[in-house]
């Protein structure tokens, strides 16, 4: 029997796979695992809950050999109890193992390790202190996320990362108690908040932030807050306009190219370039309005424009 998902379009690149994965979080997957990898740190990599597969295709860019890369999910099977079946029917009624699977072979030769069952099912299989990165994207529920947190802990290395999804929602308080009660209660301190997400570790998350503050203050495209909050430095981290990184296109190639309006006589198509790292100069009419305006004025525009939030 053909079903939707053998007739749905294979994915050319990660954008066109279902799910949340937004620029920010991209980044700092990117920035995280490689920083890991350069550092020589290894680990097995773990994801609690998968969806279509978005950002378990993203991490399986960043698994080396002798690593192992574990995925769970419920996919089509029964929900542990009753609140998590009404959860499943509700947000989850379209994911199958079948369309996960597809989508992921679409950009690599292998699929992962897959756990076809609640979330539960990796303090099973998981060896204790083996992993150097988890992502939790599973249930939304407390008494879920509470355990998920848990057998992240189990999993991790001394200065392995947790990243905690949907920990600010509106419509996923169980998230927030769990996230916050982990930090306040057992040992989890923060590295960073995106919009959507709470990257820890249960090692001293001081170098590593130190690397992404600086990391991020470089960037004309992050914004950055820092605060203290209940002994933690929490060090808060916005999209301006960033762009995703660069992603290998899937085994069905390349987008089409769409039609081009044809350059404009003396001027060139390609893309402009600067030396990575260097930040983009200023307009001819800004550098004018700089030199020109009153130094009092030019302050209260440079606070404008620096402002994060």
């Amino acid at each position: 029997m053909t079903t939707a998902h053998d007739t749905a379009p294979l994915p050319r690149e990660l954008s066109d796979v279902r799910g949340w994965f937004p620029a920010l979080d991209q980044v700092l997957f990117e920035w995280l695992l490689t920083r890991q990898e350069n550092r020589g740190e290894r680990g097995d990599l773990l994801e609690l809950g998968v969806f279509m597969g978005k950002s378990a295709i993203f991490l399986g860019r960043h698994l080396r050999p002798g690593e192992a890369f574990t995925v769970c999910d419920l996919f089509e099977s029964d929900a542990p109890d009753q609140a998590n079946t009404k959860e499943m029917a509700k947000s989850y009624a379209s994911l199958t193992r079948e369309a996960f699977e597809r989508n992921y072979l679409s950009f690599h030769d292998a699929l992962p390790t897959v756990l076809q069952g609640p979330s539960s099912l990796a303090a099973e299989h998981i060896k204790p202190a083996s992993c150097r990165f988890v992502h939790v994207d599973a249930s939304h529920l407390y008494e879920h996320v509470h355990g998920d947190i848990a057998t992240a802990q189990q999993a991790l290395l001394p200065n392995g990362i947790v990243v905690l999804d949907d920990f600010r929602s509106e419509h996923t308080p169980g998230v927030a108690v769990a996230t916050w009660e982990a930090v306040l209660n057992r040992g989890l301190h923060p590295i960073c908040l995106s919009t959507q997400k709470l990257y820890g570790t249960w090692g001293d998350p001081g170098p590593v932030q130190d690397e992404l503050i600086a990391m991020a203050d470089a960037r004309e495209d992050c914004g950055l807050s820092i605060q203290d909050a209940a002994g933690h430095r929490i060090v808060r981290l916005r999209s301006r306009g960033m762009p995703a990184p660069d992603f290998p296109y899937s085994r069905h190639g390349a987008p089409v190219a769409k039609d081009r309006p044809a350059a404009v006589a003396g001027t060139s198509s390609a893309p402009q370039t600067r030396p990575p790292g260097k930040k983009p100069g200023r307009s001819p009419v800004a550098r004018i309005a700089v030199d020109v305006l009153p130094p009092v004025i030019t302050r209260a525009v440079r606070r404008r424009r620096s402002r994060r939030y």
